[in-house]
């Protein structure tokens, strides 16, 4: 189904494999590089989510959720169906977001990527036997059940690929989902109702709703709601942290970052500049793990901001359909004036622009041009929140002592990078109280190594084995011996 299609039927919500139109309040989309309204529909009510998770909660009692093998099936045939929609998919994502269409691999096949893998992990057999007891009167095997419904809550800058990794684990591990895109972004998720019914998942196993802050709360208090995941910011985790805890719902919490890049004594700027910058600049720096606090040594200062002016040249900004754009736009103008106004906040506190500023002469857009920004403490407002925008500051160090203190020292922790020897880099990663470390650039992301974020940047594990237990429970199951 086309952009068009979609918009026009309205029907942005599918409960029991039905296409809804909403009953709530009004969904408006504006599309971010033509500042044109693209769509407006209503979003679900609170009626409907009742209905969603009563629609998901008759799925699992029911058992037909069961087969591991089935899972498996159903889940791959997910993947295909998005694969070959994988175009109007993308173009719905270009026009909501205004991310560029080069990223396509990372919203989409990322996505498929992630589906797969759990698909296969679904027929998994995790059940252990524990042996004989002390006593040696009884034996004990612990299985593993699937938590029951789930509310999967995804987040607007990269709608697709966060849905699938979220769903499709716990859909591997049995459970049943209702997913709730982001108010921002909202077409894309819906679009995905189609391919659920057209992978022919039983009725009510997924369900997909629309709408505001209203509808996330009455998801995440629900009483049959049995686990809620979300990704999304710090302040927006603590609400949902705080309203599943009325049920004593358990969550599962993916958050802000502020991503310490550690170039240690040595290194070739040269070498990495680019991809360095690339990094927090792609997707208008609209993600949670960009590297927005660079940490040189303080002798080398003036040659690494000369070799960033030459990568920033590099730097792409403009039409998202341009293969050659690096940075659309950001998501709306009220997100651009956040990042402004943090810009001119570093500059009153001492902070002076090395590369970039500004917005790009574009006459339509909610453009910005990505930023550098150097003479800043680590204590700066700059370097300890999360903007979520192409902005990224350098921090000098004289030791690399100091430099681990420095990247340790802030409230997030999802990710560090290290740039340097590989030896050496092994021997710091211990010591970063981060959950992931990308040495040397890292790769690109893998289903099955977790995303983990320490201290205030979650709580529990996404990805992989890890992140799929999530939605598992143990029970032990005692057998004793009958003389």
């Amino acid at each position: 189904m086309s952009i068009e299609d979609f918009v026009h039927s309205g029907t942005a919500q599918l409960i029991r494999n039905e296409p809804r139109i909403g009953e709530g309040a009004i969904l408006q989309v504006v599309n971010p590089a033509t500042e044109e309204l693209i769509a407006s529909f209503p979003g679900a009510s609170i009626s409907q989510v009742d209905e969603a998770v009563f629609a998901a909660k008759s799925a699992f009692e029911n058992g037909q959720w069961g087969d591991p093998q089935f899972r498996r099936d159903v889940i791959h045939r997910f993947a295909d169906e998005i694969e070959r929609h994988a175009d109007n998919l993308m173009e719905t994502l270009v026009a909501e977001l205004g991310t560029p269409a080069n990223l396509k691999a990372n919203h989409i096949g990322t996505a498929v990527s992630f589906l797969r893998w759990n698909a296969d992990a679904a027929s998994v057999d995790r059940t252990r036997n524990l042996g004989l007891n002390v006593t040696q009167t009884a034996t004990t095997t612990i299985a593993y059940r699937p938590v029951g419904v789930v509310a999967a809550i995804s987040a607007f800058n990269y709608p697709i690929f966060i849905a699938a990794a979220k769903i499709g684990a716990a859909l591997a591990a049995g459970c049943t989902v209702v997913l709730l895109s982001s108010p921002l972004a909202p077409l894309a998720v819906g679009q995905l109702g189609e391919l659920v019914r057209r992978a022919d998942f039983p009725e009510g196993v997924v369900n997909i709703l629309s709408g505001g802050a209203d509808v996330g709360k009455a998801l995440t208090e629900h009483p049959d709601i049995d686990k809620v995941t979300f990704t999304g910011s710090v302040e927006v985790g603590r609400m949902v942290m705080q309203q599943a805890a009325t049920q004593l719902t358990g969550v599962v919490l993916e958050l802000g970052g502020k991503s310490a890049a550690i170039l240690l004594p040595g290194v070739d700027f040269a070498k990495y500049a680019f991809q360095l910058h690339a990094r927090y600049a792609r997707n208008a720096g609209q993600g949670c793990g960009s590297p927005t606090r660079i940490l040189v040594e303080e002798s080398r200062y003036d040659e690494f901001v000369q070799v960033s002016r030459e990568a920033y040249a590099k730097l792409k900004v403009g039409d998202p359909r341009d293969p050659e754009t690096i940075l659309g736009p950001v998501v709306t103008d009220a997100q651009r004036r956040r990042i402004e106004d943090s810009v001119e906040r570093a500059l009153s506190e001492g902070g002076t622009i090395v590369a970039g500023g500004g917005r790009p002469d574009m006459p339509k857009g909610w453009y910005i041009n990505p930023v550098l920004i150097g003479g800043l403490e680590n204590k700066s407002h700059l370097a300890q929140n999360e903007i979520f925008g192409p902005v990224s500051v350098i921090i000098t160090y004289r030791t690399v002592e100091e430099a681990i203190e420095i990247a340790n020292d802030s409230e997030l922790g999802l990710k560090a990078y290290i740039f340097g020897p590989t030896s050496d880099c092994l021997k710091i990663a211990p010591r970063l109280r981060v959950g992931t470390v990308q040495i040397n650039g890292g790769s690109p992301n893998r289903p099955d190594a977790p995303i983990v974020g320490y201290k205030k940047s979650g709580v529990g594990a996404e990805w992989g084995e890890d992140g799929l237990r999530e939605f598992l429970r143990p029970q032990n199951i005692d057998i004793p011996f009958i003389a």
